[in-house]
């Protein structure tokens, strides 16, 4: 039984922790995560959201050229973030880090709306993508960890949704207030939800027990994992130093294969997340829509996503997330491709809509995939390279967005170039395979 959120807890015998466990309702937990990862969701959006308004204006001075600089360097902030907080957080504790995340980026975002000029705008988007990256790894390992047995796909999928309502608010908010008051008060809106979140994740959000375990800490492990009512891994400390760890587990023979499937998958998801986020509203306004339908679709192929992850979390969990992940890529790659074609304005929302079930759902099962087949001692840095080498692909996606923009083929092309993308990333994942020690264990 699980105890009641008043229970104290139980004496550890070697705190990974370093204090007191923190023993709560497990309803708080994957809220949390949740929240986490929309506030990331609409600081990583919000440029995309704000920059129309930002060239046609001539804000900061800024030019398509720069527009894509800033762009790129919030995206190289983000692969070094995912990256180095990946490792720390499979070192330090998902907790910790996850706190550290939101509060790096938040008080960055804060201090973006304040920027003299474009290169401080560009080095503050740079260093709150240190935050952005290391957020989504940290997490979804923390969810996964506190998943029930056989749930960890959905719970992938589910705590992504945070990510897309953050997009969603972003496009919505920026339609209401962008016009009206600038492109400013879209960063102030963003980081002013940390004041609370903050506080809330300090006093409610416990450390992974399957972390705890991996670090020795199998008393405080304990009482954590039957408070919240989940499972660990019951593998000794001693056992675990045995084993190769880190980023030379996951290049070792019995790993490299899946790793490098799951990278290069992982740089052609992101590539279309990023892409579509920061260009489809010029893609959409090279095709002659206007400036508040082009807003419009970035906000309705967010709102597909979130239908979309919540459908693909429970199917991977059916029939695998490297199936379902393929299934993805694929049907992302035919939609994009027929969004080219000319519709009449009601059925190109209907099209955008759908091709966003698709597209963000594929990224995310590559991180399902990565959660499921990884055990815990090194599933916070096998996500965070999933997400730091992969942001190659981010990186990627707004530069060739850039680029077809000023050379004046973005329509249609932009859309044949990103449906290639996403065949790619289903012909990576069909290079990876599912580890059965690991999915039996519902981890």
């Amino acid at each position: 039984m699980v105890p009641s959120s008043g229970s104290a807890p139980s004496p550890a015998d070697s705190s990974a922790s370093g204090a007191t466990p923190v023993l709560r309702s497990r309803a708080w937990v994957a809220p949390l995560c949740w929240i986490a990862v929309l506030l990331d969701g609409f600081d990583a959006v919000v440029l995309g959201a704000v920059l129309p308004s930002m060239l046609e204006n001539g804000e900061l001075g800024m030019t398509t050229a720069q527009g894509t600089a800033v762009a790129t360097a919030g995206l190289v902030g983000m692969m070094i973030g995912a990256l180095a907080m990946g490792y720390l957080t499979d070192r330090l504790g998902r907790r910790k880090m996850l706190i550290g995340a939101v509060v790096l980026f938040s008080l960055l975002t804060f201090a973006a709306a304040f920027s003299p000029n474009v290169l401080v705008f560009g080095l503050l988007r740079f260093l709150a993508g240190l935050g952005l990256g290391g957020c989504l790894p940290t997490a979804i390992a923390m969810v996964t960890e506190f998943a029930r047995r056989g749930r960890g796909s959905n719970a992938t999928t589910l705590v992504m949704t945070g990510y897309h309502v953050g997009a969603v608010l972003t496009a919505a908010i920026a339609i209401a207030v962008v016009r009206q008051f600038g492109w400013q008060e879209m960063f102030v809106l963003g980081a002013l939800p940390a004041l609370v979140l903050v506080p809330l994740m300090l006093f409610f959000l416990p450390e992974s027990p399957s972390w705890l375990a991996s670090k020795g800490s199998t008393a405080e492990a304990r009482t954590v994992a039957e408070h919240y009512g989940v499972s660990i891994d019951h593998r000794s400390a001693a056992e675990e130093k045995a084993e190769t760890v880190g980023a030379a587990m996951l290049l070792s023979p019995g790993w490299r294969r899946n790793s490098i499937a799951i990278w290069v998958a992982s740089f052609m998801g992101l590539l279309l997340v990023y892409g579509l986020n920061t260009w489809l509203p010029q893609i959409m306004r090279a095709a002659q829509y206007d400036l508040g339908n082009s807003l419009g679709f970035l906000l309705v192929l967010n709102v597909g996503a979130i239908a979309g992850l919540t459908v693909a979390g429970r199917v991977a969990d059916r029939i695998t997330p490297r199936a379902a992940g393929i299934i993805w890529f694929l049907g992302s790659a035919a939609l994009l491709a027929a969004l080219a074609i000319r519709l009449p304005l009601l059925g190109i929302y209907a099209m955008v809509f759908v091709t966003g079930c698709f597209v963000f759902s594929s990224q995310v099962l590559v991180y399902a995939f990565t959660a499921a087949n990884h055990p815990p001692r090194v599933r916070a840095t096998a996500l965070g390279m999933s997400a730091g080498v992969g942001r190659l692909g981010a990186i990627s996606g707004p530069i060739i967005g850039g680029t077809l923009l000023g050379a004046g083929l973005a329509y249609p092309w932009g859309f044949f170039a990103f449906a290639a993308v996403g065949a790619l990333g289903g012909l990576a994942l069909t290079g990876t395979r599912t580890r059965p020690e690991l999915r039996e264990t519902g981890r």
